[in-house]
């Protein structure tokens, strides 16, 4: 059974091959251009509520947490008067990200206790890292294949060892994508919580972006490729174990990060297109338009007359009749859940939907 070693262990130059090294400067190229285009968003908060959704959804499908767009979207108006457990499960993890993107934010690091505080929010307990053995990982067969650390004590001094390799860039001098790489597997690996594991190491990937300066806003998610490359992504991970195969990891994980970007990208561009034309037009149409009626639009693809009473600090009255006069122009799609009606923005519904059609409009 292979032995679960430190990061700071491994040699840094096995990792500058052509392969990795042609592969990190597209990735670079990719990120930057993500990076460039979501400063062009006025209201970074509109990518960060609509993207940071959709990861959430993703993330959480790789648990086998399935709920749709629509549900998802309306356990975020409703909350509590839908009974969806699902989509509060996912909405957790939403949750999830920010403090942690709140954490990184103040503090420059990435710590162990940002970490705890990340798994408390998804599962909602305190447990901490693990503290009974048990945990296996098996193969379709029922074969035990890796066995992660067991007692408290090694779960502990292998996440701090972790902890010093996120952020003391003297141990391992490699590039930050690199070591992201290597940061998610040893994450995965120790597996130092009794649940949340996986969704736990999904938001140390891009928070350890934000912590090296690659992102400024947590908008670059790798749930979705994950998601379509599931068995390359398990096997490589078991590969790594079995064969020391890190640099395979690597390029696997480069490459995710490398059209993840690009996909992300092309996504804020119309959303940013598709806010433009809307503000536009509402703004030729209707005497009532604001910038605070627009982002309260683009904030999440459903809205409610009382988020509109709350961001503009009008009446019920008047942002009912605002919500219904756009539903006439054609901005807008009003529907209803028990006795409450809410309000799609059908155009950024789609984009959201559909985040990889790259001839949706």
């Amino acid at each position: 059974m292979p032995t679960l070693k430190p990061l700071a262990a491994l040699d840094s130059s096995r990792f500058e091959t052509v392969p990795i090294l042609k592969k990190l400067a597209r990735t670079g190229r990719a990120l930057a251009e993500l990076k460039g285009i979501a400063a062009t968003i006025p209201n970074q908060s509109i990518l960060i509520n609509t993207l940071g959704l959709q990861e959430a959804k993703d993330s959480s499908e790789i648990e086998n947490i399935i709920t749709t767009h629509d549900d998802l979207y309306k356990d975020d108006l409703f909350g509590d008067d839908l009974p969806n457990a699902a989509a509060k499960e996912v909405l957790r993890y939403r949750q999830a990200l920010k403090v942690g993107y709140e954490a990184v934010q103040s503090s420059g690091l990435l710590t162990n206790s940002h970490i705890l505080a990340i798994q408390a929010e998804l599962e909602h307990n305190r447990a901490g890292f693990r503290k009974l053995p048990g945990t296996t990982l098996k193969n379709r067969f029922g074969e035990v294949i890796y066995t992660p650390p067991q007692d408290a004590q090694s779960v502990l001094t292998h996440m701090q060892e972790l902890e010093r390799f996120i952020n003391d860039d003297t141990l391992f001098e490699a590039d930050p994508l690199i070591k992201m790489a290597l940061i998610h597997h040893q994450f995965e690996s120790i597996h130092p919580f009794y649940d949340g594991n996986g969704r736990t190491g999904r938001i140390i990937n891009v928070l350890y972006l934000l912590k090296e300066g690659l992102l400024d806003i947590p908008v670059m998610y790798l749930s979705r490729y994950i998601v379509q490359n599931k068995t390359d992504y398990y096997r490589l991970l078991q590969n790594v174990r079995d064969r020391d195969a890190w640099e395979e990891w690597v390029l696997y994980m480069l490459e995710a990060v490398e059209i993840t970007a690009y996909q992300t990208t092309k996504t804020i561009h119309r959303i940013k297109a598709t806010l433009l034309d809307i503000k536009h037009r509402i703004r030729e149409q209707h005497r009532f338009y604001s910038q605070d009626l627009i982002n309260n639009l683009f904030a999440h693809p459903y809205t409610k007359i009382e988020f509109l009473e709350r961001d503009l600090n009008v009446s019920r009255l008047t942002a009912t009749k605002y919500l219904d006069v756009l539903c006439e122009s054609g901005f807008l799609n009003k529907q209803k859940v028990g006795r409450s009606n809410f309000y799609i923005n059908t155009a950024l519904y789609a984009i959201l939907s559909h985040p990889t059609d790259e001839n949706l409009e």
